[in-house]
């Protein structure tokens, strides 16, 4: 597992490491029961407090991706599914957001916007029946 931070970016250190792992976790790359490096390695090899690399296992536990045991470690937790369509519908709830706030700031009608979705729904829709890719 990769984790790669920027200061550049708006959003805290700590909110990065845990979407990071997230991710990691939703796409399979890290697998149930899977330990993740301790709280004091990945601060140390990222470059960071070790209070932000706690947070970010705080807050994935919070969420059920992880289990802190104490003098163990963290390790992922077998993936809900009801959890994981959860993540995935705030992930795709957030991109929509997006592009309407895009859309409104650009003069683009409602309706024009409902038309491309539709349109992306309706090529997506075509290419699982004939077998293509987008």
């Amino acid at each position: 597992m990769r984790i790669v931070i920027s200061n550049a970016s708006g959003k805290p250190i700590y909110e990065q490491i845990a979407s990071q792992i997230k991710a990691a976790i939703v796409a399979g790359e890290l697998s149930e029961g899977e330990r993740l490096p301790s709280i004091r390695g990945l601060a140390r090899d990222l470059r960071v407090s070790v209070i932000t690399t706690t947070r970010a296992y705080s807050d994935l536990a919070t969420e059920g991706f992880v289990a802190n045991v104490q003098g163990k470690g963290s390790y992922v937790l077998a993936r809900d599914a009801d959890l994981m369509r959860e993540h995935a519908l705030r992930e795709v709830e957030s991109h929509l957001s997006r592009a309407v706030d895009a859309a409104r700031l650009t003069g683009v009608a409602d309706a024009d916007v409902r038309t491309a979705l539709d349109a992306l729904l309706a090529a997506d829709e075509d290419s699982d029946t004939t077998g293509e890719s987008r």
